[in-house]
């Protein structure tokens, strides 16, 4: 499923074309994704005009004059594509490059510019949601998030506050949601290789015991940081389904330091250690088990 700076990405994308500008016409092309579409979803959106681009965690949100706000998720394989020249119509299909997987194309927005965006999600577990920007936060999706990790709220302190206590471990509890938003598998073990932590150590060593940050927790927090940064300078990672609104690939994968490293030396400078692969949470983690302790 992609992460923050996939998404990140995507948004930065989205945001060159769509911008101030209309959504002169809106195409669904089944009725539902993960969940069915809002009534009257293309009528709705058609006409509006869109303000802005933003993202909360592994969600677009766009922002209309109208004061609602489309929620977007990609879900495991939904990808973004923008054409600037128009598709070839005709009666119940359309064509472009790619058109091998035009079936998947479930939702095209037609904007004011000319530009053409085409939703294309073969798994279909992303969805679209229209959501009025005051009841925004209260949504169950965004309620429950933490900070954002490149946010002012995310600081050493605001992570060891959220870890302090935790029996689970550090991986897990940077998995989950509630305690920073946007990391997943990839970059959680990416950042703990970085800040020389075992993903096996119990959350809540990175906190004393009033809770307040250690320099475990400092390091943590500058490893997360700068991960993310790198990655979303070179479009995130493309290991399955990610593509940039472009249909280039991200290349972060090409600067693994850990992930899907399993038998490889080590990378951190005079390290010996092999990385090395085991499963927490029915999900792959890797780590160096000589630098992270």
């Amino acid at each position: 499923m992609p992460e923050l700076p996939e998404v990140e990405t995507v948004r930065r994308g989205l945001a060159s074309v769509m911008e101030g500008e209309r959504l002169a016409k809106v195409e669904l092309h089944r009725a539902d994704l993960r969940w069915p579409f809002p009534e009257d979803f293309a009528r709705r959106l058609t006409g509006q005009t869109v303000a802005g681009l933003g993202r909360r965690a592994k969600y677009l949100l766009v922002d209309l004059l109208s004061g609602d706000v489309l929620v977007m998720h990609l879900g495991m394989s939904g990808s973004f594509r923008v054409f600037r020249d128009a598709y070839e119509e005709a009666p119940g299909r359309y064509h472009h490059e790619r058109s091998k997987h035009a079936a998947h194309d479930h939702v095209v927005f037609h904007l004011s510019n000319g530009a053409i965006i085409a939703f294309n999600d073969p798994r279909r577990f992303g969805f679209m949601k229209l959501v009025a920007r005051s009841e925004l936060e209260d949504q169950p999706f965004i309620k429950a998030l933490g900070p954002e990790p490149l946010g002012n709220a995310f600081d050493a302190a605001a992570l060891a506050s959220a870890c302090a206590g935790k029996k689970t471990s550090l991986k897990a509890a940077l998995s989950d949601q509630r305690v920073v938003a946007g990391l997943g598998n990839i970059y959680v073990c990416e950042s703990l290789n970085r800040a020389r932590l075992s993903p096996k150590r119990k959350a809540s060593t990175i906190a004393a015991r009033s809770g307040a940050p250690n320099e475990r927790a400092v390091a943590l927090v500058d490893a997360i940081g700068a991960v993310l940064q790198d990655a979303i300078e070179v479009g995130g990672s493309s290991l399955r389904d990610h593509r940039r609104t472009d249909g280039e690939l991200g290349l972060f994968q090409h600067s693994f330091r850990v992930y899907d490293r399993e038998g490889e030396p080590c990378p951190t400078p005079g390290c010996t250690g092999t990385v090395r692969r085991i499963v927490q949470s029915a999900r792959s983690t890797f780590y160096c088990p000589v630098c992270q302790k």
